[in-house]
């Protein structure tokens, strides 16, 4: 892979990574005020987000299941750190508003 699209790729990890928390943290902030649906709606949206950042994780484990080199770099493990925060975060998320949707239900 040319660096130019191994560019891309780490870049479209780390950016949709980043919208995905961002997306979390916002449905955490409307469940707490009381906005369940809209928190719900919010989830979906990082939900999608995810889905593009595994779409880039999955184009250089693709290229390196090929037999082709995908250099290591501190980038690439700072993008992969950002994903696997992001998933973390999200699956928080959605805990954390189930719980705001009981208490408030009660």
């Amino acid at each position: 892979m040319e660096d130019t699209a191994l560019m891309a790729s780490i870049m479209g990890l780390i950016v949709h990574s980043g919208n995905t928390k961002s997306e979390c943290m916002e449905a955490i902030q409307l469940a707490k005020k009381g906005q369940i649906e809209a928190a719900k709606e919010k989830i979906k949206l990082a939900n999608e987000s995810l889905i593009e950042a595994h779409h880039a994780q999955t184009g250089l484990l693709s290229q390196e299941a090929r037999g082709e080199k995908v250099e290591v770099s501190m980038l690439l493990i700072h993008a992969q750190d950002h994903l696997m925060n992001a998933i973390t975060f999200r699956d928080l998320a959605q805990e954390m508003i189930e719980l705001y949707e009981r208490i408030q239900g009660e």
